[in-house]
């Protein structure tokens, strides 16, 4: 258990250290979605490095030519680098600020249209959604996003927060729920170390936002949250 973990982390700073100069060349040429597809390219052989066993479900229903708010249930921390890996785009993400001071990560993950935000900020949040929409409608972007806010600490679906429902309406794109099950029990909040495993991610069909506004945004949460409670029941019956 321990030894996957270790090894997956020199993985990935190597794979850091060799991408350094490409991220340089890319960088001068403009080459975002390039550079995006090739770390994706060297990552994915993370899920097979911790042992994890993925079963997918549901990917016929995601168009890949359109853009979405992916949406999904949130129980450990393999649940982002995994989901970054099966959505079938280049997906971005808003995370916390503190990721983008990791060196040479940081710059790219800024380069290639991932979003910081400070969660202790007043406005950070707002200002965070509203450039991820800009960036949608100006280079078509999708973007995940973990509407619980922070990880699941007894496997139980949280509250949702509204940041990503206000870019799905702003960007005027679809919600793409998700439903992940089994990462919880293999790296549960709070565990430096993964177990190998078996994980099922399921595909919900997406969820257009027209018709609705601001008023009727908590209607579209409690339908997304409901998508993704239903879909995690299913897979776990």
């Amino acid at each position: 258990m321990r030894l996957r973990t270790i090894f997956l982390a020199f993985y990935c700073a190597a794979v850091v250290l060799y991408l350094t100069p490409v991220l340089l060349v890319f960088m001068v040429f403009g080459l975002r979605d390039p550079l995006l597809a090739v770390v994706k390219r060297f990552l994915r052989f993370a899920p097979g490095l911790l042992g994890l066993k993925v079963d997918i479900r549901g990917l016929d229903v995601i168009d890949r030519t359109k853009s979405y708010v992916f949406m999904s249930n949130h129980l450990s921390f393999i649940d982002g680098p995994l989901l970054f890996l099966l959505i079938p785009q280049l997906v971005r993400v808003i995370l916390k600020k503190e990721v983008f001071r990791i060196p040479i990560v940081g710059l790219g993950m800024r380069y290639m249209g991932f979003i910081p935000v400070d969660r202790k900020g007043v406005n950070s949040g707002r200002v965070s959604v509203e450039y991820a929409a800009r960036l949608m409608k100006k280079r078509r972007y999708s973007f995940l996003i973990f509407p619980e806010g922070t990880r699941s600490l007894d496997g139980n679906l949280q509250r949702f927060r509204r940041g990503g429902f206000f870019l799905a309406l702003a960007a005027g794109v679809a919600v793409a729920p998700i439903a992940i099950r089994g990462t919880r029990e293999l790296m549960p909040k709070g565990s430096p170390f993964a177990k190998p495993g078996q994980v099922r991610v399921t595909f919900c069909r997406p969820l257009a936002v027209d018709g609705y506004g601001p008023e009727e945004l908590s209607a579209l949460m409690e339908r997304t949250r409901a998508t993704i409670l239903d879909a995690v029941k299913k897979e776990g019956s």
